[in-house]
């Protein structure tokens, strides 16, 4: 199976996974380079990542919301989302780590993506 493929407004194309699985070999792909990465504070999200290097604060902001939908977070709740945001050199994985799960080698950004946004996206 491969991540989902999304084009954000401004024709930028973001990755999401599907699973622990896809998650994995997404953020393996990225490890190391210079990509935003998103997922939310709390479990249970896809790793999401940005293909262009420096994009604009707003397709960060689109691709969270993005992300956001896809999340147990937004699933349970219904209510805005917290999001972290990293880059492919912030990522680690050790071997003992299951299928799924990184570690964040520096303090993330956060970001609140509003119930609104969400929803919007999701009608797209």
């Amino acid at each position: 199976m491969k991540p989902r493929e999304i084009t954000l407004s401004t024709g930028t194309k973001i990755f999401l996974g599907r699973d622990s699985k896809t998650n994995d070999e997404l953020v393996s792909n990225f490890k190391g380079k210079k990509n935003i990465i998103l997922h939310t504070l709390a479990p249970g999200s896809p790793f999401c990542v940005v293909e262009k290097l420096n994009p604009a604060k707003e397709e960060i902001y689109e691709a969270g919301a993005y992300c956001a939908g896809k999340s147990q977070d937004w699933r349970d709740r219904k209510q805005d989302v917290k999001m972290h945001i990293f880059t492919g050199h912030d990522v680690k994985k050790s071997f003992w780590m299951k299928s799924g799960l990184w570690k964040i080698k520096n303090k993330p950004k956060e970001v609140t993506i509003k119930k609104k946004d969400i929803l919007k996206v999701l009608k797209r």
